[in-house]
């Protein structure tokens, strides 16, 4: 198992529904917030990626609710990399509250040409950085 990548962020009010939870849409914005910051430790600058002539862009977008995170509590957003293809790569989060789990999913990404749209091999430097936080071999 690898390094497993967690960003801790705190629930704000205005993101809980009428039952006083976190709504579930923004489950996923939480993630792109831990993806961004996953990117930032591990990878570098994502611009300077993109001007590099790569993209990256979600394909599938899957999460299981298991019980609400509530206003003001810490949520770790765990991070592993479940499989880094030729082409593609699928992140696993977790969201976690301490020991309880909130959510769980799974979130395939492709990476593409930002001109064209066109699918592109993993960059080689990207796949290196990722590879530590690779929790099974894929």
């Amino acid at each position: 198992m690898g390094e497993i990548f967690t960003h801790r962020l705190r629930v704000r009010y205005s993101e809980c529904d009428q039952q006083g939870v976190v709504f579930n849409g923004h489950y996923l914005f939480m993630y792109d917030v831990a993806l961004t910051e996953l990117w930032r430790a591990a990878v570098g600058d994502y611009s300077e990626m993109v001007a590099q002539g790569y993209d990256l862009v979600v394909v599938e977008a899957r999460i299981r609710y298991r019980e609400g995170a509530r206003f003001d509590e810490l949520l770790d957003v765990r991070m592993p990399v479940a499989r880094l293809g030729r082409t593609s790569m699928v992140v696993r989060p977790e969201f976690r509250v301490g020991e309880r789990l909130i959510a769980e999913g799974e979130v395939a990404h492709v990476f593409i040409d930002p001109a064209t749209k066109a699918k592109r091999e993993i960059p080689e430097d990207v796949r290196s950085a990722l590879r530590p936080y690779l929790a099974v071999e894929g």
